[in-house]
């Protein structure tokens, strides 16, 4: 009796993306139970090292060298969220140590942290000549992050699933699927601003998503919508959602009073 043999996997060819700035999310719970026994000047000190800190990252930000984001985040999976962008991994951890040292950060405990690096995919061409010399491709690579009011992140993976892995499909129709998929992303152009971070090979999951808008109802019908298209109804897995308010350096002082 012969057995059949199965049909070979066929090896699809994998999207080639553009790589700019690292990029590291920093989720952090403020131990309010432990400030209350610290004397106020001791804390108002401590907020003052932190917005000299902030300062830091300021003028780094002013010399296009880098950039980075403070925003509360609503609900109890974390209280703060500061976001961070580098040329290179090694000036991230030098951002995270620099953190780690400061004396308010013995209140602030980690809850979760995203590593990944902001991500352009090629799906729709990167057109003609070197793509990191054009001005439209460096500015998404290498954004100056908005200052808009609010902020929502989360990581998500293409599914691997039988019948449904997006790993298995032609190029041409991840083509298609990601050009439709795209569409609707542009019709929020001016009231969302998305940066998308790859993080395959750098944490649990392939993207971290974050947006920013003035309008925080622009996240849930956004997210909405895009549930409907088969990118993601068929493809798409998502991780926790994380939404927050923007904290300005000089309502620190303030957001952290007894």
């Amino acid at each position: 009796m012969q057995h059949q043999s199965s049909e070979p996997t066929v090896t699809q060819q994998a999207a080639e993306t553009l790589d700019g700035w690292y990029t590291f999310h920093d989720f952090r719970r403020i131990d309010w139970s432990r400030l209350k026994q610290v004397e106020a000047s001791v804390r108002t000190k401590m907020v003052q090292e932190f917005q000299a800190f902030l300062g830091e990252l300021a003028q780094v930000e002013d010399q296009k060298e880098g950039s980075h984001a403070l925003y509360t985040i609503i609900g109890q999976k974390a209280d703060l969220v500061l976001m961070v962008l580098r040329p290179t991994m090694e000036e991230i951890q030098d951002v995270e140590v620099k953190m780690q040292k400061l004396d308010l950060y013995d209140y602030l405990i980690p809850t979760y942290s995203y590593v990944s690096v902001v991500e352009l995919g090629t799906y729709r061409g990167s057109g003609e000549g070197n793509p990191y010399e054009n001005p439209y491709v460096r500015d998404r690579l290498y954004p100056i992050l908005p200052k808009s009011k609010h902020i929502c992140f989360y990581p998500m993976s293409k599914s691997r699933r039988d019948g449904d892995n997006w790993y298995t499909l032609s190029m041409e129709k991840r083509k298609e699927l990601m050009y439709r998929h795209g569409m609707i992303g542009r019709s929020y152009a001016g009231k969302i601003q998305q940066i998308i971070g790859g993080s395959t090979g750098f944490d649990d999951w392939e993207w971290g998503v974050t947006l920013f808008a003035n309008d925080i109802l622009q996240f849930k019908k956004i997210v909405y919508e895009m549930r409907f298209d088969e990118v993601s109804a068929k493809y798409g897995e998502f991780g926790e959602f994380f939404i927050g308010n923007r904290l300005e350096t000089t309502d620190l002082e303030a957001h952290f009073a007894l």
